[in-house]
């Protein structure tokens, strides 16, 4: 089953395409890590598949009606921009709108998968705090809650654990690759790729716009690959305890 279906997509913002030609499928059960260098285009390319931006070629979730779409994908994107000086139950909350009807309030058992995913985040102690009151990398923690309360098939969000301390960055990709064991599927944009390394099923590498690889971590961090698109070199090992990747130097 596919939870994202993107056919010859393609950008073009101020005159200039900053994507082109993307192609590509994500089926159920997927971690798949979307990396590349910084304008390579990747918030762009989420942003498009979801009908954000004008775009040609096709996008299964963009043509969708926007009741539908909230169903089927729940988005977290880059900015963390929380407008209103709501709580933060009531903010996570907000997550199960899609499955209400016009003017329905949450079900008890919306509110019990709230509270799941509140505590499965450690964000009891924050519950009802103001969510404007909040660190950045508190904020990032809860509206990754708010996105996974959606309860979708699939989840995208833009660099999810940039900012989060070590701990929390590490659990956020656990939950991810949880979701994934479950059958569920997570889009996901990272700089980290240590972090991408250990926990994604599937990385598609982009630069310049384009897809110029897609497959197994190993298959698509070589050497000649980390040199060419990100200028560096890098050690990737596998241990007992999983894969470790530790970027060495830059190419010079």
């Amino acid at each position: 089953m596919s939870c994202l279906s993107l056919d010859t997509l393609s950008v073009t913002l101020r005159g200039r395409q900053v994507l082109g030609d993307i192609s590509l499928e994500i089926g159920a059960g997927e971690l798949v890590g979307l990396i590349g260098p910084n304008g390579a285009g990747k918030t762009t390319l989420l942003r498009a598949a979801l009908g954000l931006i004008p775009a040609t070629g096709h996008s299964s979730l963009a043509a969708m009606a926007p009741e539908a779409r909230a169903r089927a994908a729940a988005w977290m994107p880059q900015a963390r921009e929380i407008a209103w000086p709501v709580t933060v139950e009531a903010l996570i909350t907000l997550g199960r709108t899609p499955h209400l009807g016009f003017g329905q309030s949450p079900a008890p058992d919306d509110l019990a998968r709230v509270d799941e995913v509140i505590g499965d985040l450690d964000l009891a102690a924050l519950r009802h705090r103001r969510a404007t009151n909040l660190s950045g990398g508190e904020q990032a923690r809860v509206l990754l809650a708010r996105a996974l309360v959606q309860d979708t098939p699939l989840i995208m969000a833009d660099e999810p654990i940039a900012g989060l301390d070590p701990a929390h960055q590490i659990t956020t990709m656990r939950h991810f690759a949880d979701l994934a064991d479950s059958g569920r599927s997570v889009l996901v944009s990272l700089h980290d790729l240590g972090l991408a390394v250990r926990h994604c099923t599937r990385l598609l590498l982009l630069d310049q716009g384009r897809i110029v690889a897609d497959g197994r971590p190993d298959a698509v961090l070589t050497q000649a690959r980390l040199a060419e698109t990100f200028g560096i070199t890098a050690h990737l090992a596998r241990t007992a305890q999983g894969p470790v990747f530790q970027p060495l130097d830059v190419v010079r």
